[in-house]
């Protein structure tokens, strides 16, 4: 099968409609010009573009990504700093934007998450605390932050 080649206009076009539909990442814009083989003044061209016109923007893809992944996925902190660190989000912007997630709704999560998990564990008591906590810090959360939450 042949590749379709596009103009320069259209490639650009693509990557602005793909940073509309979705806040992204330099790494994930970066990777998307790879399918069009540009040539590098191209690519810089339409990520100074891309920057200027506000469709990329690095801040509020990581506040955005930080919500959902806590918000809608149950992630604790760590997760979301490996994934955003896998992203190539700088450490300084990953703890400036950990804002978004309010500490209370994290007790509350640490707190949810912990009763429907161990609820439906079998086996005495330390072994279903023992398999909750970790079944927690599988998904990122901090074992102090568990410990002092659910003491």
């Amino acid at each position: 099968m042949e590749k379709k080649s596009y103009t320069f206009e259209e490639i650009k076009q693509k990557l602005v409609n793909y940073c509309v539909y979705q806040d992204r990442c330099h790494a994930e814009v970066e990777q998307k010009m790879r399918e069009f083989l540009l040539i590098d003044e191209a690519k810089e061209e339409i990520l100074l573009y891309l920057l200027k016109e506000n469709y990329l923007n690095e801040e509020r893809f990581t506040r955005s990504y930080i919500r959902g992944k806590f918000y809608i996925k149950h992630w604790g902190r760590n997760k979301i700093k490996m994934n955003l660190k896998q992203k190539q989000i700088s450490e300084k912007l990953i703890s400036k934007c950990f804002d978004e997630i309010y500490e209370d709704d994290y007790e509350n999560m640490i707190r949810k998450i912990y009763g429907d998990y161990y609820s439906k564990q079998n086996g005495q008591e330390y072994q279903k605390k023992a398999k909750t906590i970790k079944y927690l810090m599988g998904r990122g959360f901090e074992y102090d932050q568990i410990n002092n939450t659910m003491e």
